[in-house]
């Protein structure tokens, strides 16, 4: 079966599982929150520290060593992997790798060349933006930190945004699709709840809900990856570089990953038409450089056809 979103007939896929699960799973991803909040709260309770500050994005992000809680912030998303894991599994009835590609193997090749193109770029402007303004910059590398930081977020960070890709772009993205039986509501919905599942950032706060336009940008971008291709195999490749890079390269003190980089970004952020320039240039010119590699064709029938669900499903 070619069809992505149609994979999930293959399991139970009656929308009160989805109802079920979709809750289910977020239940299980925020239990792995725990560990991080408690060691912030034993940490405050011998320092003496105030507890009822714990509600404090501040406090999270200041209590402990960075680099232990980055590794915390991490740890709530390999439980809800497993969470998902388990809800397509035994919920569903579902093979775990039809809620990941449409392929006989999952195609490491794809998550490379997704990781590559977008960890290129990033790379390649923060060099740029480093050079043309130093003094927006702080020098923050520190070996022995910076290795610890590294050996967390190659292990960890891939585990948290192929998380996010299997939630969204797997499965709701399939069960909103089979329930519905079109692609284009599951592109719209899964796409926007992505981005407000970013409403709580530190960067909404600091720099509006502007901000917004790139996270649901950004969503619609991975979705129509998905689609497109098949597959989640793109979109966790570029996810992940996405994700990665940034933490090891530059960080500030109003993101969400507050990481021993190489640079840490001093100036006051201020937001302008450069939020709608990757949403409206840099993203088109990705899925155009994705497009030719990978041939795709029938946009209109892939992106807002309708789902053919075989009768004889479950």
């Amino acid at each position: 079966m070619r069809d992505f979103i149609a994979l999930a007939s293959k399991g139970y896929h009656e929308w009160w599982r989805y109802l079920v699960g979709t809750f289910l799973i977020f239940i299980i991803w925020q239990v792995g929150t725990l560990p991080f909040i408690g060691a912030v709260s034993y940490k405050l309770a011998i320092d003496g520290g105030d507890l009822s500050s714990l509600g404090n994005y501040e406090t999270l992000m200041g209590t402990l060593d960075s680099n232990l809680t980055f590794f915390l912030m991490l740890l709530s998303f390999a439980v809800g992997f497993f969470g998902v894991w388990l809800i397509v599994r035994f919920f569903h009835n579902q093979k775990f790798k039809d809620v990941l590609t449409t392929r006989q193997y999952f195609d490491w090749n794809r998550v490379f060349i997704g990781f590559s193109i977008v960890g290129f770029f990033i790379a390649a402007m923060t060099i740029l933006d480093f050079t043309l303004n130093p003094d927006s910059f702080l020098w923050n590398l520190k070996w022995d930190q910076f290795l610890i930081l590294a050996g967390i977020g190659i292990i960890m960070v891939p585990i948290q945004t192929t998380f996010e890709e299997i939630y969204f772009r797997g499965y709701l993205m399939q069960g909103i699709g089979v329930i519905f039986k079109n692609r284009w509501l599951p592109l719209i919905l899964t796409s926007v709840g992505f981005g407000l599942l970013h409403l709580g950032n530190p960067e909404v706060g600091k720099l509006g809900y502007v901000i917004m336009i790139s996270y649901i940008g950004t969503g619609f971008l991975l979705a129509i990856m998905a689609l497109m291709d098949e597959g989640l195999e793109l979109s966790i490749g570029f996810h992940a570089g996405n994700n990665l890079i940034t933490a090891l390269l530059v960080t500030a003190d109003w993101t969400a990953f507050q990481t021993e980089s190489i640079l840490i970004y001093t100036t006051e952020p201020s937001v302008g038409f450069d939020v709608l320039i990757p949403v409206l240039v840099i993203y088109p010119v990705y899925l155009f450089i994705m497009a030719k590699i990978y041939n795709w064709k029938n946009w209109k029938s892939k992106l807002f056809g309708r789902v053919e669900v075989p009768k004889t499903s479950s």
